[in-house]
């Protein structure tokens, strides 16, 4: 049996298995609540394993190992930065969201402040952080499916992905996605371990040796600019360097590689608290306490993922080697996969690699339906005037839209790294989102002109500076059309990568001068019934309060 024959079996497979799952969902999504929320039925260690699905995404498995495999220790950012974010989610977020939320973010910031115009800007903001995203998960199922079956072009790999996403949430609502993500994060650990321990087994399970030949590794780089693929001249003239794996400034390089080092973690740490398809998940359990042990399990689950990461990169570079790879890093542990366990454990890589992305899409795209239908839709055409049946099919013609959007931005940025992708995510998210959800929970003057300013500030600045930025412009060197790493085919305007140390700041400045500047009566007189609702949870919705919550 060739590998193209493995890899179909697999994939249909998981495929089968998700499906399933949806058709046994559909059955039990005749309300809003059991299609945003599953019925708030999830139970703590249930939601703490999806949460774990839902963050353990294709910048994680395939991203990640990528990065560290190409860049050294320097792509370990990404793994400390995500890992530390959840502490913040723990501490500051996931309580006081689930008491005075209900399905949305913007629920949260509604509920002492205006409703109209708060919840149009936190919907525009959460789909516009959910479309970005998702352009990773796409561009990492894509370029799965085309390594492992080559007749199957990238483009078309990449509509299958969109159009089986739509289906599981049309369909199965957030209990099927709940549960196509459990199944996911179990698949996903199973196979990281199993990976890792493979990678060990060739050196004998010797650290020593594992890291010895890592140190051997070098790689060329540039102090201003990065080295395209193939090329033997760095964008300003200037000869490569040549680095070892285990120095520092690879991946972070140049004058401003401490900055860039310092956005980038600003992004992640924080961005996870505004991620929408994150925070939602805290409504499907039915108690604070329930939302608290999902984060204390995802913390779990996410720590000991991102350890193996270790492996997964390094064993990569070593086993494979850069040039095996080849110019796509996403490849790195498959590849790895093939090598130390032949085609059939790549098989099994790759299928849980592409289940690990349709959880992923299926829970950012219900994120961004419940925006538009439950806080525009619903809230704002309807003025509160609920027809459930009515919301939920204005759900699913979202979702509809947001999988066609996805597939189509996925094929125009095709050739990113999709976690670089979702470190632009988390910075559009830290900068829109985290500043008004926090004040709003805490801040007594905070009001409806600083939400909306602080918003659309964090949105705007953050979007444009990535357009502008080394992400996005860029001239790459003649004959690469077809391959361009960048979109726009110019110098970019502003020099750093990630926004995050530009933007986030902007944004909670905003969001206190203006504040201070303006009145709110309303919003500092419903502070105290906010304060007590997020802290002891009564009046939450779905929860009964009993000591101990």
């Amino acid at each position: 049996m060739d590998k193209e024959t493995q890899t179909l079996i697999m994939f249909g497979i998981i495929v089968l298995i998700t499906l399933g799952i949806t058709i046994w969902a559909a059955r039990r999504n005749r309300t809003t609540t059991e299609f945003y929320a599953a019925g708030r039925k999830i139970s703590g260690v249930q939601n703490g394993i999806a949460v774990a699905g839902d963050y353990m995404s294709a910048a994680s498995f395939l991203g990640i190992a990528g990065l560290i495999a190409f860049n050294g220790y320097d792509g370990f950012m990404y793994s400390v930065g995500w890992l530390v974010a959840y502490l913040t989610v723990l501490l500051i977020i996931a309580e006081p969201l689930r008491n005075t939320g209900k399905f949305t973010m913007a629920d949260v910031l509604a509920f002492r402040l205006r409703q109209s115009s708060v919840r149009t800007v936190a919907a525009i903001s959460t789909l516009i952080v959910t479309l970005v995203y998702m352009l990773a998960q796409m561009i990492g199922a894509g370029s799965l499916i085309h390594l492992l079956i080559p007749q199957i072009d990238l483009n078309i790999a990449i509509i299958v992905v969109g159009a089986l996403m739509v289906v599981y949430v049309i369909f199965g609502g957030m209990l099927a996605t709940t549960w196509v993500q459990i199944v996911k994060a179990v698949l996903l650990m199973a196979g990281a371990i199993l990976l890792s321990i493979l990678v060990l087994a060739h050196y004998g399970f010797s650290l020593t040796a594992f890291f010895d030949d890592i140190f051997k590794l070098t790689g060329k780089y540039c102090e201003t600019g990065t080295l395209a693929a193939g090329a033997t001249v760095c964008p300003d003239g200037s000869a490569p360097i040549v680095k070892h794996y285990t120095q520092p400034g690879i991946l972070y390089h140049g004058v401003f590689g401490p900055l860039d080092l310092i956005s980038l973690g600003l992004a992640l740490i924080l961005g996870t608290a505004g991620l929408p398809h994150i925070l939602m998940r805290f409504y499907t359990v039915p108690t604070a306490r329930a939302a608290r042990t999902s984060v204390v399990w995802a913390t779990i689950l996410i720590g000991a993922f991102y350890i193996m990461t270790t492996f997964l990169g390094f064993g990569a570079a070593t086993l494979v080697g850069k040039t095996a790879i080849g110019p796509n890093n996403n490849l790195s542990a498959p590849l790895l996969a093939n090598a130390v366990g032949g085609t059939i454990f790549l098989a099994f890589i790759a299928a849980v690699a592409f289940a690990t992305i349709l959880a992923v899409v299926a829970g950012l795209t219900i994120a961004g339906a419940s925006a538009f239908a439950h806080d525009i839709w619903l809230n704002v055409v309807k003025k509160g005037k609920e027809d459930e049946r009515e919301q939920v099919l204005v759900a699913k013609i979202t979702a509809g839209v947001i999988g066609i959007l996805a597939i189509i931005l996925g094929v125009l940025l095709s050739n990113q790294n999709v976690a670089f992708l979702v470190g632009l995510a988390f910075a559009v998210a830290a900068s829109a989102n985290v500043p008004s959800i926090i004040l709003s929970l805490f801040w007594k003057r905070f009001n409806t002109a600083g939400m909306i300013s602080s918003m659309l500030v964090g949105l705007i600045s953050s979007v444009v500076l990535i357009i502008f930025s080394p992400s996005i412009m860029g001239i790459d060197p003649p004959g690469t059309a077809s391959t361009a790493a960048h979109l726009i085919q110019a110098k970019a305007i502003f020099p750093l990568t990630n926004p995050g140390i530009v933007s986030i700041p902007l944004s909670l400045i905003v969001a206190i001068i203006v504040p201070l500047l303006t009145r709110e009566k309303a919003s500092e007189e419903t502070f105290s019934e906010t304060n007590v609702r997020a802290n002891l949870g009564i009046g939450a919705e779905g929860v009964e309060v009993t000591p101990g919550d």
